[in-house]
């Protein structure tokens, strides 16, 4: 979704965006922007005009924009060494994360089956990962999915995801041997009651079960806590409890995407800490180290064990400058108290969006929700719940020129994403609800 400013961008930004050509055309746009810093929550153009960033960059900067002691801790391990590649050599800072990430898994530990780690790059690639390791560890071939996931671009990803067409439509044949089943969407699923949405999930199951493929061949379930770009919905808190149960009665693994949700971004560090359910495998990446291309994996060492070695790794997995920002990101998620700070202002921003929406009357919106720094606002038509794309696009158009960035999610694009970074303030969360209750307004 294109929103651009209808003001001519200052000369500076023309001449910069004069070499934009070069750019394949593939990266869909939100702005015309040309950033020459950040700084918390804030972005600021060549040209010297501030934003309020309330994309974190897709749930990636939660330290905010160039947090100083990230900033020192990329620097110092740059001056030391940039990469040494994992099969070769080890470096003090996978090391130390290899120690320390583990014991934020979100389930007790069991001394002797201690959680371990498997570092990637990207989001996708860690999917991947948890895949393939699941694929070899049960010896099943198939993977259950949920409708609105997105777990990634890369060829095996593309058919785990069905948050939006434009993800895997002309690509056909993708990977074969996945199933999906409907998201317990309250709003959709439901009619606004999260429960009976659960409900027709776990019976959708049920009839996989019964009618496309045994339990038995089932490798995992691959599921996001909170559906990400399908459109920041947020389920029952006995679902991930309920796919536990299911789990464990046929031999099937539990596949947390954490991706988006993780690193503190809804109140806890890990999302799943919500409803106490324990995944087999964890997946994460965007704010594991505050900008820096990082992912990984978490499971038992047991399970991870399923890999031999040499049949899954990376060059770049595990990058030391990476790895060093990880542990300064982990540093500041405690020191500031960040995760608080999530649900706290989390908090403040959802019953600041619900009373703007209130306020305004506007029957198009259809659900403000979203769980701490993690909020939506959908638009669709009363009663028949038909997408309102327009409205949010306007939404995000008018909060770009009041120097306010979103982003849109949903399957038609229909919801608009707010996600402050986690060191955002009471007053930035205040200005950012009174300018979208402006725009609430304009849209009534």
């Amino acid at each position: 979704m294109t929103v651009t400013r209808d003001a001519p961008a200052a000369n500076a930004t023309l001449n910069w965006l004069a070499l934009r050509d070069g750019v394949a055309p593939v990266w869909a746009r939100y702005t015309d922007l040309v950033i020459d810093r950040g700084d918390g929550s804030w972005l600021t153009t060549i040209d010297g005009e501030r934003y309020l960033d309330y994309t974190s960059g897709i749930g990636v900067t939660n330290t905010g924009h160039s947090h100083p002691k990230v900033v020192a801790a990329i620097a110092d391990q740059a001056a030391k060494v940039i990469h040494a590649q994992q099969n070769i050599v080890y470096h003090q800072p996978g090391l130390e994360l290899h120690a320390r990430l583990p014991r934020l898994f979100p389930a007790p530990a069991d001394p002797a089956d201690p959680i371990g780690l498997f570092l990637a790059n990207s989001g996708a690639e860690a999917i991947e990962s948890a895949v393939k390791l699941a694929k070899t560890a049960t010896r099943r071939p198939i993977v259950v999915a949920f409708r609105g996931g997105f777990h990634g671009r890369t060829h095996g990803t593309m058919a785990l995801t069905s948050s939006s067409v434009r993800m895997r439509g002309h690509y056909e044949p993708l990977l074969g041997g996945v199933h999906f089943v409907p998201y317990p969407d309250p709003l959709r699923l439901g009619a606004g009651s999260s429960a009976a949405a659960l409900e027709r999930t776990m019976a959708a199951l049920d009839e996989l079960f019964a009618t496309l493929c045994y339990p038995d061949d089932v490798a995992a379930f691959l599921v996001e806590p909170i559906l990400g770009e399908g459109g920041y919905v947020v389920p029952d808190d006995g679902f991930l409890p309920a796919l536990r149960a299911l789990a464990d009665k046929h031999g099937i693994l539990l596949i947390a995407d954490e991706v988006q949700t993780g690193f503190g971004r809804t109140g806890r560090f890990f999302a799943s800490e919500w409803s106490a359910a324990r995944p087999d495998i964890l997946v994460m990446a965007k704010g594991i180290a505050s900008g820096l291309p990082l992912s990984g994996i978490m499971a038992r060492r047991s399970l991870l064990a399923a890999f031999a070695p040499g049949t899954h790794g990376g060059t770049y997995g595990g990058n030391a400058v990476a790895c060093a920002a990880a542990l300064a990101t982990l540093d500041v998620i405690e020191d500031e108290h960040l995760i608080a700070n999530a649900e706290r202002l989390g908090t403040r921003l959802l019953s600041g969006l619900r009373a703007a929406a209130s306020s305004s009357r506007n029957p198009n919106i259809a659900e403000v929700r979203g769980r701490g720094l993690m909020a939506a606002i959908e638009f669709a038509e009363p009663e028949t719940l038909k997408p309102r794309s327009d409205l949010s696009k306007k939404l995000l158009h008018d909060a770009l020129d009041r120097h306010l960035l979103l982003l849109s999610c949903g399957t038609y694009g229909q919801a608009v994403r707010v996600i402050p970074p986690l060191v955002t303030t009471e007053a930035e969360i205040d200005q950012a609800v009174s300018t979208i209750a402006e725009v609430f307004a304009s849209l009534s």
